[in-house]
């Protein structure tokens, strides 16, 4: 048993070091991006927007903790709903830590230290990556205007939602309503994040975000992010998705504009981690759930 009490009791050590680690890369991340920022330019409504902005990409994180949750029990790892909400919050940060992996150790040491099997927790995470790069991809379809102009927005919506249907019923087919129901709340996230940067590219640029152009924006901002993503050891993406990002909308908008917009989306985007993550600390966790 003391054997037993002291492994568990690194698990929590690790699992919370590497949060604490993710938490001053965050607040260095912030000092940097925020010196970029004149905030002279900007009246206390544009601020209002601003903050707005960043609760909800804050709150938005459920949308990827609801998604673990329901590939936990797709294998078979019975935790409560609430545990789920505080591990993940707790563990998303280190995603900002050099190496893009560190989220997903801490959550694997956390979830051990909780009395989780340790194989279908480190599944779950493979099974995570998997399904958000194909969300990403998914709605990447959405940008696809951007790249060929006469293709008409309304084709690229179209494909879109197709292949989102058939992914929805193969994946329940083939799988679970579980893996599906992952599947849709991945690609709501991403759809959220893409509505995110759309209002910061409002409040730098009005004139640059026309509804008809809502859906290509969108999809630009998300293959972006998926660039990032699928990229080695950038830590949440820092550099490549902004590279991505001025390739895309390149002739759309305004260079120094779109830079502007991408810093602030950094700042609205890290502050919304880290407020998932506070509220994430102060949840009252139960892993047990009744059968």
């Amino acid at each position: 048993m003391a054997v037993r009490f002291s492994l568990k009791w690194w698990l929590h050590l690790l699992g919370g070091g590497l949060g604490l680690v993710g938490v001053i890369f965050v607040a260095l991340r912030l000092s940097t991006n925020v010196r970029q920022i004149n905030f002279a330019r900007f009246d206390f409504v544009v601020g209002f927007i601003l903050a707005l902005l960043t609760f909800v990409y804050g709150a938005g994180n459920l949308l990827l903790a609801r998604a673990w949750w329901h590939l936990l029990n797709f294998l078979e790892v019975k935790t409560s709903w609430r545990w789920a909400i505080k591990v993940y919050g707790q563990s998303q940060l280190a995603k900002y830590v050099p190496g893009n992996i560190f989220h997903l150790a801490g959550r694997q040491t956390l979830g051990m230290a909780a009395g989780l099997p340790a194989r279908p927790l480190a599944k779950s995470s493979l099974w995570e990556l998997g399904l958000l790069a194909a969300a990403g991809a998914i709605l990447g379809i959405l940008a696809l205007p951007l790249l060929w102009p006469t293709l008409a927005l309304w084709m690229s919506t179209a494909l879109f939602m197709a292949v989102m249907l058939i992914l929805c019923a193969a994946s329940y087919s083939l799988y679970a309503s579980r893996v599906t129901w992952a599947l849709m709340l991945q690609t709501a996230f991403l759809a959220l994040s893409g509505c995110v940067f759309i209002g910061i590219l409002w409040v730098v640029v009005p004139a640059a975000t026309s509804l008809p152009a809502f859906s290509a924006l969108c999809g630009a901002y998300v293959l972006a992010w998926l660039a990032g993503f699928i990229t080695p050891g950038t830590p949440a993406g820092v550099g490549v998705r902004e590279i991505v990002l001025l390739f895309l909308l390149r002739g759309q908008i305004e260079q120094a504009d779109l830079l502007l917009a991408i810093v602030l989306g950094r700042v609205v985007t890290v502050i919304g981690d880290l407020l998932y993550f506070i509220m994430a600390t102060f949840i009252n966790k139960k892993r047990r759930i009744k059968e």
